[in-house]
């Protein structure tokens, strides 16, 4: 076997009898397998975190199955790729699709297999981090069985260490003692892909006959080596925090790099979109108002458009935010009236702003002397809006940029006397 496919892939189970986890599903007499042995598989949803065995288990199920097997990525492919492989099972009788991230397919990328699904032309098995509730079309997941994988425990992850040692044919010819394994299991996190593919990098990296593998050791090698965006990790909060920092640096050249790292790793471009969105109004808010409005319609679109077009207008959107005059006036306005809260409880509403729908409330003076603003020039009447306890409160403090110094403007023809400003 060529040593340049990485050790997890070497070491993939080809059956059932050596897939290591998920007991729950594909133990003796549990569901999956029965189905299995018996062929009778229906579309699938494999539910679970990166790395236990998603993509394994539809590789055996084709094996077992004799169907020919045809897999897409819901990051780089689209319609066009998906009927295209509708058209290749057409001719083959019948086939297995493997999505893997199914739900990043937008709503017209899983409409293109609904079809396909329910006339038989494919299994569909896709695999996703997702809740598929709230990811896969409703359509598609009433025509699919979803199962959840769960994360891997501990001897789960040493029985795989122990199997690359005795199996694989280039692991084998050294000699390898685990002395300690705790920096091994939790830089991996759970992830087999990742847990033996560090096993690897470390045995490679000390690059002799006999070793002995150490927390230390493991530990400075990761950190020497390991360069990869990892979405559940230290480096997924890392990246997005670079991200957003630069944004509100105003270097849009940063901000596309770290979009770009993001991107590479495959990150959730709605989980970017997202933080661009707050990001509007945290640190943008009224000094340009246009960028809430424009955040939301990238979010909008990200989630109809999916990878790998979706890239353009996360870039857009970034440059716009990074450019943006800033102002965090209403994020500061808003911390400053919760602290007032909890500080000062739940104040009573001044009578004259309080509703009065009935006859009782109106005899206990509610509403009244409440002036209308429209009927008074310039549609401004001065009225105490506050509780008594907390008259003249000021939480909302302009910014300096062009829009906020009109607002401020706008505020001192009106409230001079009781805000200062």
């Amino acid at each position: 076997m060529n040593k340049q496919i990485p050790l997890a892939e070497r070491l993939r189970p080809k059956s059932l009898d050596e897939f290591i986890g998920q007991e729950h599903l594909v133990g003796k007499g549990e569901v999956l397998r029965t189905l299995i042995e018996k062929k009778q598989i229906p579309s699938i949803i494999f539910w679970g975190p990166p790395g236990v065995g998603k993509t394994t288990l539809a590789q055996i199920i084709s094996h077992e199955l004799d169907m020919p097997f045809f897999t897409l990525s819901a990051i780089s492919s689209g319609v066009k790729d998906v009927r295209e492989v509708i058209d290749l099972a057409k001719k083959a009788g019948k086939a297995i699709l493997f999505i893997d991230e199914i739900h990043r397919f937008n709503k017209a990328q899983q409409d293109s297999l609904l079809g396909a699904v329910e006339k038989g032309i494919i299994t569909l098995i896709g695999a996703t981090t997702e809740n598929p509730s709230f990811e896969v079309i409703s359509p598609l997941l009433s025509r699919s069985q979803v199962y959840v994988m769960k994360s891997l425990d501990k001897d789960d992850l040493l029985e795989m260490l122990d199997r690359a040692m005795k199996q694989d044919e280039f692991l084998n010819e050294k000699k390898i003692t685990i002395k300690e394994n705790e920096a091994l299991l939790r830089l991996s996190g759970g992830d087999a892909r990742k847990l033996l593919n560090l096993f690897e990098l470390v045995v490679d990296t000390v690059g002799k006959d006999e070793i002995e593998i150490t927390d230390e050791l493991v530990t400075s090698i990761a950190q020497q080596r390991i360069a990869l965006y990892d979405k559940g990790g230290e480096q997924h909060y890392d990246i997005i925090s670079a991200f957003i920092k630069s944004m509100r640096g105003s270097d849009p050249n940063a901000a596309v790099y770290w979009l770009a790292r993001m991107i590479e790793g495959g990150e959730d471009p709605k989980f970017i979109a997202r933080r661009m969105l707050i990001l509007a109004s945290e640190d943008i808010g009224n000094a340009n108002p246009n960028a809430l409005v424009l955040a939301n319609n990238c979010f909008q679109a990200v989630d109809v458009i999916g990878y790998p077009e979706c890239r353009i207008i996360l870039s857009q959107t970034a440059v716009y935010l990074a450019t943006s005059p800033k102002s965090n006036a209403s994020y500061i306005a808003i911390e400053e009236a919760l602290s007032a809260v909890k500080e000062k409880g739940d104040l009573p509403v001044p009578l004259h702003l309080r509703n009065s729908p009935t006859k009782l409330m109106k005899q206990l003076n509610y509403g009244r002397d409440y002036q209308y603003a429209h009927d008074y020039e310039n549609n401004f009447v001065e009225l105490e809006y506050l509780p008594e306890r907390i008259s003249a409160t000021k939480f909302y403090e302009p910014g300096e940029n062009a829009r906020e110094k009109e607002i401020r403007d706008f505020l001192k023809k009106r409230w001079k006397q009781k805000y200062s400003y």
